[in-house]
């Protein structure tokens, strides 16, 4: 065997155990969010919840799994997998690994989005409220991430070449017009819709309901379902566009279908839990050091990752101050606004503010 198939095969068997590694780890978490809280629910009582024997169960505990622990795992489980791929494929599209989709301004487009359907929802947009119901606030917060990602992939990119330095820039206007046209809502809107707006601005999963997970559930399936598709040609997009189209890749196809599928996973979680930064830029970055920068492991070594990270962080967040709870965008800030610091001391990020 070869020097460079021995290589290979020793990165595909290091990218399956990170991989278990992460399933466990994963594991872990979902176990943690459930078992701890303000409210403790004992391993007795969770064995009882899965084996069925409801029976046995204190009525407290019963109702604080069904109601509070399990829908909000389960919401963070989806979220946090979302995140995570959709910052892995952000960065393996535009060939950057600071290209988070918060960092972009693709989060505060579909925030933006979010809090028009908030604050006219109720009036000018009423029409479209009643016509698709509980899919309203996730359908309008996707087309602002849809919209704010086309935007930025047609501002950076000259002659088929996407600029990185161009991406940042464009990204940080972006954010900056988004969050001048929240300040104009938010001036405007009354006392209810006040307190939603604060939500969507500091992100939390406390409004977590089986609802809110059906609603948010196809646009997550979607992201995680293209993995397998677009691994190979986010690989080849590595060694340029021409590069990739000559090995075959149909890369205006490729880059379509990412954009759509990162458009999609940030517009459901924003809607479902609003603003949640760092997750998409942390996770894929970390494990890229692990593993390299293949994406056939990449992705849903982030997905797994992310998921594990933002139960962890919710879990921190609801116990650190309780009963009172931190917004989970507090945490995650702490814990990404570091790496992200390190990314642009880094050689990467050198390279990108050399270029303005």
């Amino acid at each position: 065997m070869s020097t460079l198939g021995r290589r290979d095969g020793d990165r595909s068997a290091l990218g399956f155990i990170v991989l278990a590694l992460l399933a466990v780890l994963l594991a872990i978490a979902i176990f943690v969010s459930i078992v701890i809280g303000p409210t403790g629910v004992g391993l007795p009582h969770l064995i009882a919840y899965v084996t069925g024997d409801h029976a046995s169960m204190d009525q407290q505990n019963l109702i604080i799994l069904e109601a509070v622990r399990l829908p909000r795992t389960g919401m963070g489980l989806l979220i946090g997998a979302a995140l995570g791929v959709s910052g892995a494929m952000m960065q393996g599209l535009f060939r950057n690994p600071l290209a988070d989709p918060g960092i972009v301004g693709v989060t505060s487009g579909a925030a933006l989005a979010a809090v028009i359907a908030i604050v006219l929802g109720p009036t000018l947009l009423f029409p479209l409220q009643v016509v698709f119901g509980e899919q309203f606030l996730p359908l309008m917060a996707f087309l602002g991430g849809l919209g704010n990602t086309f935007l930025l992939y047609v501002i950076a990119t000259r002659n088929g070449q996407t600029s990185t330095t161009a991406l940042i820039l464009s990204g940080i206007a972006i954010a900056a017009m988004t969050g001048a046209a929240t300040g104009l809502l938010i001036f405007i809107a009354d006392d209810r819709a006040l307190r939603d707006i604060t939500f969507w601005s500091l992100g939390s999963l406390s409004g977590a309901t089986t609802d809110k997970i059906i609603a948010i559930l196809p646009f997550v399936v979607f992201v995680l379902a293209i993995i397998p598709f677009v691994a190979r040609g986010l690989d080849a997009l590595i060694l340029g566009d021409a590069a990739a189209f000559h090995m075959g890749v149909p890369v205006q196809r490729l880059k379509r279908m990412t954009i759509l599928a990162v458009a999609a996973a940030c517009g459901a979680t924003v809607a479902a839990a609003g603003s949640i930064g760092f997750i998409g830029i942390v996770v894929p970055h970390l494990l890229r050091l692990a593993i390299g920068p293949s994406h056939r492991f990449l992705l849903p070594a982030s997905a797994l990752g992310g998921a594990a990270l933002l139960l962890l962080a919710d879990t921190v967040a609801r116990t650190i101050a309780a009963p009172a709870e931190l917004p989970i965008g507090i945490i995650t800030a702490i814990l990404g606004a570091p790496v992200f610091l390190m990314l642009l001391l880094g050689k990467q990020g050198r390279q990108a503010m050399e270029g303005l």
